[in-house]
């Protein structure tokens, strides 16, 4: 099969069914009574932005009221609310805010997406998922050519690109102490840089704030 473009990935990864708990549960949510009426996505989410990015952000999973409803990653949530602001501010985006896939939104220099393409329940993943999908994400950055930073939003991510690294590299390194802005330079591959996670968890908590995270985002492109 020809994987030489996002295009022909793309489709594949709409197409998936591998996982079966995640197939079944993107496709049973329902709608919150602030979205009746509106057609939900209910596929797997594909990543987003300039297929020319320097930057390749890492998330988690979409939401099963925002991705998986409106079929962008980070899309309709207050996750996304909060990342696409800060992503605003520091010149990545035209605008302030992710809604929906027609909203006009451009990304410059990045691409993002999520290390499991379908909402899972509680938002948790099971370890196999995450290694099922892995396939998926790791094909994206293979075909961006122009990466040379890789940001991962919260542990799970964070996690699933070492070990991605490590089965790249055929070692079996210690993962370090996932740690907000703390970054790692890995051999054959673009430098790595943590973050937590947008989720209102930790926004609303002041865990991660604006500024925390623009700190690291100028970091990246300076």
């Amino acid at each position: 099969m020809n994987f030489d473009s996002l295009a022909v990935l793309n489709q594949e990864i709409v197409d998936c069914h591998l996982c079966n708990r995640l197939v079944a549960y993107r496709e049973s949510v329902t709608p919150q009574k602030k979205h009746k009426g509106e057609q939900y996505w209910k596929r797997p989410v594909l990543g987003f932005g300039d297929a020319k990015a320097h930057l390749f952000i890492l998330g988690l999973a979409p939401s099963a009221q925002g991705g998986n409803r409106t079929g962008r990653i980070f899309t309709g949530d207050a996750s996304g609310d909060f990342l696409f602001q800060v992503l605003h501010q520091a010149g990545y985006a035209n605008q302030s805010a992710s809604t929906a896939m027609n909203d006009g939104l451009q990304l410059a220099g990045y691409y993002i997406t999520a290390a499991v393409k379908c909402a899972p329940p509680q938002n948790k993943p099971t370890p196999q998922e995450c290694k099922t999908c892995s396939q998926y994400w790791t094909r994206e950055l293979h075909l961006l050519k122009n990466v040379t930073a890789v940001l991962c939003l919260g542990k799970f991510a964070f996690d699933a690109f070492w070990a991605y690294a490590n089965k790249k590299a055929k070692r079996k390194e210690k993962r370090p102490l996932f740690k907000h802005g703390s970054s790692y330079s890995l051999e054959g591959l673009p430098m790595l840089y943590a973050s937590y996670h947008p989720s209102p968890q930790n926004t609303n908590t002041g865990k991660l704030t604006e500024k925390m995270l623009l700190e690291v985002l100028t970091r990246i492109r300076h």
